[in-house]
């Protein structure tokens, strides 16, 4: 297979252009999975439910995407009034999809043009071959790989991409890229700087969008009003208005010139290199060679959707992802930002994601017998956890909203997480009291080790999430929440008991065993019965 490695030589050069060829996966109305090019997703955004992704950041990255190309063709709301005009007329995003298929011809969308590569940087070029390495390093989830940094057999043999796929991925890599070292050397090529990788837009925060019932009614709800230009689409590195920055020096972060740009921004200098696989004549992506992109300097206004949380040291930043804690239990601080949106003061309201949504009119408001249902959003929230250079995992959670309900969401939320925090709290405690007795001689460097055989907190917070998410959900539905909390809270107290007692059957059937195992238990009662417990846990209203 050599020879599928290695560029075509002669003959017509290898073109691919995701306008018109397939580039993506959606989901119809009907539940079918279907492929389509960027025309195809916006010609039929009303007929498709959503694009989809092979993880939660490639389906972010194509929404960026489909977002910038809406800014380019002025297919975007004025003001605010004009979005939720937009939102609830379903405006239509043809001229989008119109602007897409009209481009002129000196414009190029061919992922492997010589000198205007789509979303890449061509000065790469005269390395590409020499220095390039398999196509896997522009997936984001492979980069971390340890074949991948230390086996370069493995990077001279990798498995080929479909250019659909390698779009995708460079567009994943422009939002989400970690920050690291790349590989290549920046004195024999473009300069020192092209070494090192910045934290992708998005990379070390959480991404939070607004999901319709449709790909089109997501756009629009995702759509930041604007009365200004657009900005520059960055449709390659070597063309249009925008300044680049050099590689000799690291530079400052460049003003972003509009949206159109923020969402379009190439956050890495990357080239792919076009093969044809001689035995089915297909095109893949067989090298790739990927180095430091540009720098923007974000402001407020660039971060709509930004949930705002404080580190141990007090420091107010927008909220982060963490392998150790998943997103639903902090999911009140997504709520907080709602709730503060739809405080009864106009002037208070931030012109945000938030307070956009809370223009629609709540429950109260449509209680006519003309008036339409209740407008129901769903909050997506998307990170990607990284330890350096190597992506550790994505996190991604789905919450309920619905207009005029923020504050008793918060609510609903934040003495979920209570509960939930509260149980785990408990069933440590338990633990400890069981390893009390099971080991009275222990050696320090065992503790924690003959603990954790005791300890069921990791089993509680495994299945306490969907519990968490029926709370969201009927709370939402406008059942009362404090009937919500008690059910929840019993569910998830006769679930801990379950797993701490099957944590305890590791005991010996003798009489210590059984002093321990009546000890943990009794502890984790007693923890539950304490007057400090949250009052749900004592089956009384907060």
């Amino acid at each position: 297979m050599a020879e599928s490695r290695t560029p075509p030589r002669g003959g017509a050069r290898p073109q691919w252009d995701p306008r018109h060829q397939a580039c993506a996966e959606a989901l119809t109305l009907k539940g079918e999975r279907v492929e389509r090019s960027l025309i195809g997703l916006l010609e039929e955004a009303d007929g498709l439910r959503s694009v989809s992704g092979s993880t939660p950041g490639e389906q972010v990255a194509l929404l960026e995407y489909l977002l910038a190309i809406c800014y380019a063709s002025e297919t975007y709301p004025q003001s605010n009034a004009d979005w939720r005009s937009w939102v609830e007329g379903s405006q239509s995003l043809g001229q989008a999809a119109q602007w897409l298929a009209r481009r002129p011809e000196d414009e190029i969308w061919d992922l492997f043009h010589p000198t205007e590569p789509l979303g890449q940087n061509s000065l790469l070029a005269p390395y590409l071959d020499q220095r390039g390495a398999g196509p896997a390093q522009v997936v984001i989830e492979h980069s971390g790989d340890y074949n991948l940094l230390f086996d370069h057999h493995h990077l001279e043999h990798p498995q080929l991409l479909s250019p659909a796929e390698a779009f995708r991925a460079m567009l994943t890599q422009h939002v989400y890229g970690p920050a690291g070292r790349a590989r290549i050397s920046g004195k024999e090529t473009l300069g020192p700087t092209i070494t090192n990788l910045a934290v992708g837009r998005l990379s070390g925060r959480i991404r939070v969008l607004a999901l319709g019932s449709t790909l089109g009614e997501t756009l629009r709800l995702n759509l930041m009003p604007s009365a200004d230009l657009p900005g520059e689409f960055n449709r390659s590195w070597t063309v249009g208005k925008q300044a680049r920055r050099g590689f000799r020096t690291k530079p400052e972060g460049r003003p972003v010139s509009g949206p159109a740009d923020l969402h379009s921004a190439l956050g890495r200098s990357i080239l792919m290199r076009p093969t044809v696989v001689p035995e089915s004549g297909e095109v893949m992506v067989d090298r790739v060679l990927m180095g430091a992109g540009e720098l923007l300097s974000l402001q407020t206004v660039h971060l709509q959707d930004a949930v705002y949380a404080r580190t141990v040291q007090g420091i107010k930043k927008p909220l982060w992802p963490s392998a150790a804690r998943a997103f639903w239990r902090d999911a009140h601080a997504l709520y907080a930002a709602v709730k503060d949106a739809e405080k009864p003061n106009h002037a208070d309201r931030r012109v945000d994601l938030y307070g956009r949504l809370a223009l629609f009119p709540g429950p109260d408001a449509l209680r006519g017998p003309d008036s339409p249902p209740v407008r129901r959003i769903q909050l997506w929230a998307v990170g990607l956890v990284a330890k350096q250079a190597t992506a550790i995992t994505w996190v991604s959670g789905v919450f309920p909203f619905a207009p005029g309900m923020g504050a008793v969401l918060c609510h609903a939320s934040s003495r979920g997480s209570a509960v939930a925090e509260y149980v785990a709290t408990s069933l440590g405690r338990a633990a400890y009291a069981a390893w009390e007795i099971a080991y009275p001689n222990p050696k320090p460097s065992d503790q924690s080790g003959q603990i954790a055989r005791f300890d069921a907190r990791w089993r509680h917070w495994e299945a306490a999430e969907d519990p968490f998410r029926i709370l969201l959900e009927e709370t939402a539905a406008r059942e009362p929440v404090e009937r919500c909390l008690l059910d929840y809270a019993s569910t998830l107290t006769d679930q801990a008991r379950g797993f701490l007692t099957k944590s305890l059957d590791s005991l010996p059937r003798n009489s210590q065993g059984f002093q321990a195992r009546a000890a943990a238990l009794r502890r984790f009662e007693d923890e539950l019965a304490s007057p400090k417990a949250p009052a749900e846990l004592h089956g009384e209203k907060a």
